[in-house]
């Protein structure tokens, strides 16, 4: 794969990032490869592909991409998606061992951790990494520390340092899920991480056509390990959902960048609309996470959340919108809105009036004008 990465900005890292090698006539883009098997596979002498479920050379652009940008020199390695790539994490906890994981985490991350727990399989911690001091307490003895940050939906961001610094002390991995900020706004193996995940999804994928998950491991013993599990449990990502995501990160930077000037500029003017109790989103100088976004991100993202005071208004409010899509996910070029307690396994932390707004790229008055709208709609 031609790298050529160099010092480049990472907006156009994105661009540059996992093509084939330049030559006359060679492909600009990689291809997509839908073999399941590998001439070689059952000769004297194997190739290094054997068979689809060990490797596709569809992954490799992508792996060596997300991994660049965090980086990284090892390769990532993709998964079928975020939570196979979760559950690949946490399968790094030895059995018996000690899982420290936020009680607020994403749903689905917090719910597998604690169905392991309920099975025997680890200790579960659950901490509120917000508070460092109690939560590095927690962490003597853990085998895994999981971080998220900014948190969702709740928009925390965390002290990355200061607890990454505290969990290695105790001999713990470290593995932060990046998808709110991505590599471009965040680089968590830089302050001590061992392990990045992702949701390419997400914002990587961006299109809301993907389902994929990414993990990068700071070192190549501990992607062995990763690739081992993935190997054994089947986890793979399809070679076509990967080719999709790797076009989708050569927009990243321009989607980022709208999105997130857009969020800024709604999350303004939503701290001054009637009926809006609260407004989440570290880049307002009056969020209380607003010093520490400002010291450890690139931006402060393109997502807020909102609370209308009850659940009934919240659940009004996203009925009454127009353009902005009521959604259960996020990071593509469309807005969306969820109350998130609408779902069973959303973590009591949140508010139940809470919406979260996923801001997409379209033109920033029509989305305040669909907002302010179903505001009004609302009250």
């Amino acid at each position: 794969m031609h790298q050529h990465t160099g010092t480049l900005h990472p907006s156009t890292a994105v661009v540059a990032l996992g093509r084939p090698d330049p030559s006359p006539d060679a492909p600009l883009n990689p291809p997509i490869s839908l073999s399941s098997t590998f001439v070689g596979s059952g000769s004297p002498q194997p190739g290094e592909r054997m068979y689809a479920r060990m490797s596709n050379p569809t992954w490799d652009g992508l792996e060596e991409a997300i991994a660049s940008l965090e980086g990284c020199d090892v390769p990532a390695l993709a998964y079928a998606s975020r939570m196979a790539a979760v559950a690949a994490v946490l399968s790094l906890v030895p059995v018996g061992g000690v899982a420290a994981v936020p009680a607020a985490s994403y749903n689905g991350t917090i719910g597998l951790a604690r169905r392991l727990a309920a099975e025997g399989r680890f200790e579960l911690r659950e901490i509120d990494p917000t508070d460092v001091p109690a939560t590095l307490d927690l962490l003597r003895g853990a085998d895994l520390v999981w971080l998220e940050s900014p948190t969702n939906p709740l928009l925390e961001v965390l002290d990355l340092p200061a607890l990454i610094a505290g969990a290695r002390s105790a001999g713990a991995l470290v593995a932060v899920d990046n998808t709110f900020s991505t590599p471009l706004r965040q680089r968590p193996l830089a302050v001590g991480a061992d392990l990045v995940v992702h949701s390419a999804t997400k914002f990587i994928a961006g299109h809301s056509d993907v389902l994929l998950g990414a993990v990068v491991a700071r070192d190549a013993e501990l992607r062995a390990q990763l690739l081992a599990q993935r190997t054994l449990h089947g986890s793979v990502a399809g070679p076509f959902e990967a080719w999709l995501a790797l076009r989708g990160l050569r927009t990243l930077a321009l989607r980022l960048d709208r999105a997130e000037a857009s969020a800024g500029e709604l999350a303004l003017r939503l701290a001054a609309a009637p009926g809006v109790t609260r407004v989440r989103y570290p880049g307002l100088p009056s969020d209380p996470f607003h010093a520490l976004a400002a010291a450890q991100l690139d931006g402060f993202g393109a997502l807020v959340s909102i609370e209308l005071g009850t659940a009934s208004r919240a659940d009004a409010f996203v009925g009454a919108l127009r353009l902005v899509t009521p959604a259960t996910s996020l990071g593509g070029v469309e807005s969306l809105a969820e109350r998130r307690r609408r779902q069973p396994s959303e973590p009591v932390q949140v508010p139940e009036s809470l919406v979260r707004l996923s801001i997409g790229i379209e033109h920033v008055e029509d989305l305040w004008a669909d907002l302010a709208q179903a505001l009004a709609a609302a009250s």
